[in-house]
């Protein structure tokens, strides 16, 4: 396993991290603990959570299964860089929601609770709070790491505008502030070329890409159809048919690669120098297993080249409208 840091922060990551979103819904307790040793013993040392995972308001259940795993022992918390979320409602009373300083303060204790750990080592924030101000917000984020609750603060789902501003307003507090942006980013979404990577670049972020596959349509899902698997519907299916075109000249170029697209959209995310570490949601360990391949990919200038073809980026980013 291939390990990077954090951003300009001192901590380092595996280059693949763990997503936990199915542990609950689509992988069970125990599955979702042998995947997570599996994790450890293929070097995987960052796992990504949030407190509202397991979508039953208030519960936690894949926080909750996180913990009951980390009381297993074992040094299992020790090898594990966890990273959770707070932001989403996590019950029906107002202040259970957002970025209030009361809110970062109960939903920290409470993920605390259900982690089975005294500290999180990376905090981030799931959305941007329009309503709450930066102080407050910084206030409560200090507090909390100056009572050893928390090690780095990051955010997901940022603009770019949003990273300059709650960078600019640490900085005034002297305060790290952000190590960390978790956006959507593949292949397919490639929007936040325009501003959200320049602006990790510029302060030092790591970017942690979600959904690197775009919800598997980057996972040979032409291929599998032809296999008679799983047929799409619904957005999904819309999805597919507004690329279908571009889908069958990636998956072309991958096998002429002789690799799996999923692997081969994973190691492109991979060559981005901002990228730390994409997020896998794997169901099964088969499924973890076969995403290593990714870390031994070398894509040279023609395949990145050809990438770029298949599907365009945003060359003249972040001056994409500037004059």
């Amino acid at each position: 396993m291939e390990y990077k840091h954090l951003g300009r922060s001192g901590l380092q990551v595996s280059r693949l991290c763990l997503g936990t979103m199915n542990f609950g819904p689509e992988t069970s307790e125990e599955d979702s603990h042998k995947i997570m040793d599996k994790a450890h013993d293929l070097g995987i040392n960052f796992f990504d959570t949030a407190n509202v995972y397991g979508w039953e308001q208030g519960e936690g259940i894949t926080e909750q299964i996180i913990g009951r795993w980390f009381g297993k022992n074992g040094g299992r918390r020790e090898r594990t860089v966890i990273a959770t979320k707070l932001f989403g409602s996590m019950s029906d009373w107002p202040n259970d929601t957002f970025l209030s300083a009361r809110n970062i303060r109960h939903a920290c204790d409470a993920s605390l609770r259900r982690l089975q750990t005294d500290h999180i080592d990376l905090y981030q924030m799931h959305h941007v709070d329009r309503d709450t101000p930066w102080d407050e917000i910084w206030e409560a984020m200090e507090v909390l790491r100056a009572q050893g609750k928390i090690l780095y603060v990051g955010s997901s789902n940022f603009a770019g505008w949003h990273i300059a501003k709650a960078q600019g307003a640490a900085s005034a507090r002297h305060f790290t502030g952000l190590v960390s942006e978790q956006s959507i980013y593949n292949l397919v979404t490639r929007r936040v070329e325009l501003e959200v990577v320049p602006a990790c670049e510029d302060y030092g972020l790591g970017l942690i890409p979600w959904s690197p596959l775009h919800g598997g349509m980057l996972a040979g899902v032409l291929q599998k159809e032809k296999e008679g698997g799983r047929r799409h519907s619904g957005r999904s299916k819309d999805a597919i048919e507004e690329h279908r075109s571009q889908i069958e000249e990636y998956e072309k170029f991958c096998a002429s690669l002789g690799d799996e697209p999923a692997n081969v959209g994973l190691a492109w995310l991979l060559h981005q120098p901002v990228v730390t570490a994409p997020i896998i949601g794997p169901r099964t360990q088969e499924q973890l297993e076969a995403s290593q391949r990714a870390l031994e990919i070398s894509l040279g200038e023609d395949e990145l080249n050809r990438l770029d073809e298949i599907w365009p980026g945003h060359e003249t980013a972040p001056e994409d409208y500037a004059w």
